[in-house]
């Protein structure tokens, strides 16, 4: 398989246009926020470990593909994919107590005392 005049240069090509002949190559159209999927990708590389970048950009792609790329959905998959990652290395206690408020835990244990 040959690749187009530039690709595979490292020097001759950037971001931006790989992104446009990956989209030409895949045939497809789509409003890409870059930024938002190489956030998903570097939460999930670093606090999960660095093969679940790919993977975890894929899965997005494929569940943003399922709400037919609704940019508003591809953000709330997107947010939600970044929620998990960055919890990721929490211990279960730690997860299942992420969200208490310890003024309302004090006032609890002062009421069950």
């Amino acid at each position: 398989m040959r690749s187009p005049a530039g690709v595979g240069n490292r020097g001759g090509v950037n971001l931006h246009d790989w992104i446009d002949e990956l989209c030409d190559v895949l045939d497809v159209e789509v409003d890409l926020d870059e930024a938002l999927v190489l956030d998903v990708a570097r939460e999930a590389a670093h606090n999960v470990e660095r093969p679940a970048a790919p993977i975890t950009t894929f899965l997005l792609g494929y569940a943003a593909a399922r709400s037919d790329g609704n940019p508003v959905d591809v953000e709330r998959l997107a947010g939600a994919a970044l929620a998990l990652a960055q919890r990721w290395d929490k211990s279960t206690d730690d997860l299942a107590h992420e969200d208490d408020d310890p003024e309302v835990e004090e006032e609890l244990e002062s009421v069950e005392a």
